[in-house]
């Protein structure tokens, strides 16, 4: 034989060995033929934010109504399913796998498992990613720019969904509301979700609705520059709740400060505590 057809032969060989012709994994529910990557599923995924996150992280995992990219390295196409509500997706030559609970580098092992099991591939190298993000969100309400979904797709802290959705509304309370999905709601001060203290900036879990409540009111008038209805503060006082006005008048005393709560007058120190409705009434002084 000569040196060229020992080469051919050999080549053969190798070709039967480690190739596959380019294929899609991508299977319709119930189907039984291999069909195009599916695209009305994709064109129906849920967009619940005005900017889609990027790419998921190693962390995150993978549920129901996500959608993934799946990618054989070195062929041409990629295939793109959506995770059925059972946690499942249907993959052509495969079958029915386990999706959801998986990172995408756990899925795309499986997926690799599964090929040199059924003799598709001797060593195949499977890229998986999510490219649509609708098991893991979180629900952001109330007084912000932009009240949404925030699809989660790595871990996220307070401070950058707040971010994410534009910040809060000038008519907005001081603080967030965060209700999780299991457990007790919290509060945390706008104002310190920026300063690095991590015990007041908590990361979010998916599933928690955050809202941004408006702000409360309370109303000041008498000898103040700048009378008239105010947002409350967390913890205000009555001094900070005069300064809030303008401060004093030349002729206006902080030692007689007098509130109108719930239909009772009440006479106030300076280091009281305003509460939400109060109407302050600062007095003249004698000289």
């Amino acid at each position: 034989m000569t040196n060229r057809s020992t080469n051919l032969v050999l080549l053969g060989l190798c070709l039967v060995a480690t190739c596959a012709p380019s294929i899609s994994l991508a299977q319709q529910p119930g189907g039984e033929a291999p069909v195009a990557p599916p695209v009305a599923p994709l064109q129906a995924a849920p967009s619940p934010t005005p900017s889609q996150p990027g790419a998921a992280t190693a962390e995150y995992v993978i549920g129901p109504e996500d959608i993934i990219e799946i990618e054989v390295v070195g062929q041409p196409d990629k295939a793109r399913a959506r995770v059925y509500t059972d946690g499942t997706v249907q993959l052509n030559l495969i079958g029915k796998l386990v999706a959801q609970g998986k990172t995408p580098k756990e899925l795309a092992a499986e997926i690799a498992q599964a090929l040199r099991a059924g003799g598709f591939y001797a060593n195949p190298l499977i890229n998986v990613e999510v490219v649509g993000f609708s098991s893991r969100y979180v629900t952001v309400l109330g007084a912000v720019a932009t009240p949404s979904l925030v699809p989660i797709n790595r871990p996220y802290r307070l401070s950058e969904i707040l971010a994410r959705v534009g910040g809060v509304q000038a008519t907005a309370a001081d603080y967030l509301i965060v209700r999780p999905e299991s457990g007790d709601e919290r509060r945390y001060l706008v104002d310190e979700l920026s300063k690095g203290d991590v015990t007041k900036d908590p990361f979010v879990t998916p599933g928690d609705k955050i809202f941004a409540p408006a702000a409360e009111v309370f109303y000041i008038s008498g000898q103040v520059n700048s009378p008239g209805p105010f947002p409350m503060k967390t913890d205000m006082t009555v001094m900070q709740a005069i300064a809030r006005a303008g401060g004093l008048t030349a002729s206006g005393s902080d030692k007689k400060v007098q509130v109108n709560r719930g239909g009772k007058k009440v006479k106030l120190a300076g280091d009281a505590k305003v509460e939400p409705g109060d109407v302050l009434v600062v007095g003249e002084r004698l000289f």
